[in-house]
């Protein structure tokens, strides 16, 4: 799904005022964006930023506002936090973690996100660097043990998610023998 009515976006959104909660849990999106240089796992990077408080890294994500859906949320949060565009899948999951600044509990939900456009300038570009690296350096250097089960999600599916070009991604491998692939390498 291509969110077209991102295009505005030049200042991210503040406050909790909108903030979705869920029996106490604030509920928060965000997504892998990725691309894709071949037909194997090495050729595939993923997008991590930095938190906006320390050099950490972990994808963008967000809280999920009010006035907007899930969906919509997600991109919003990639856009103002990474600065890219680009086509959104299907949802990886759902995790529950705890907040390290803040000592309350957040639900997590992450959706992989095909770039198609990797912005020069962008609402969090003064707070944040961006870093794409493989799959298996990204599980090393995110911090945030939720983020890095998105990430085996995203995995998991590598052979439903769309190219660049149109197609899907060739099919490396059964499920286990991705998970193996890069289990192997941590």
């Amino acid at each position: 799904m291509q969110i077209e009515m991102l295009a505005p976006v030049l200042i991210s959104r503040t406050g909790r005022h909108l903030q979705r909660y869920d029996k106490g849990c604030r509920l928060v999106v965000g997504c892998i964006p990725y691309r894709v240089h071949g037909p194997e796992i090495k050729d595939i990077e993923v997008l991590l930023i930095t938190s906006q408080k320390s050099p950490r890294l972990m994808f963008p994500k967000g809280g999920w506002e009010l006035d907007e859906n899930i969906e919509l949320a997600a991109s919003r949060e990639t856009l103002e936090e990474a600065g890219v565009r680009g086509l959104l899948g299907e949802k990886l999951g759902e995790w529950t973690f705890k907040s390290k600044s803040q000592e309350k509990f957040h639900m997590g939900s992450m959706f992989p996100l095909l770039v198609t456009e990797v912005l020069d300038v962008w609402p969090e570009k003064d707070n944040r660097k961006r870093t794409w690296m493989t799959v298996i350096q990204a599980r090393e250097a995110c911090t945030q043990s939720w983020m890095k089960e998105a990430l085996e999600a995203f995995v998991c599916q590598l052979t439903h998610l769309p190219t660049a070009d149109g197609g899907h991604l060739p099919t490396l491998c059964r499920t286990e023998d991705l998970k193996l692939c890069i289990s192997s390498n941590y």
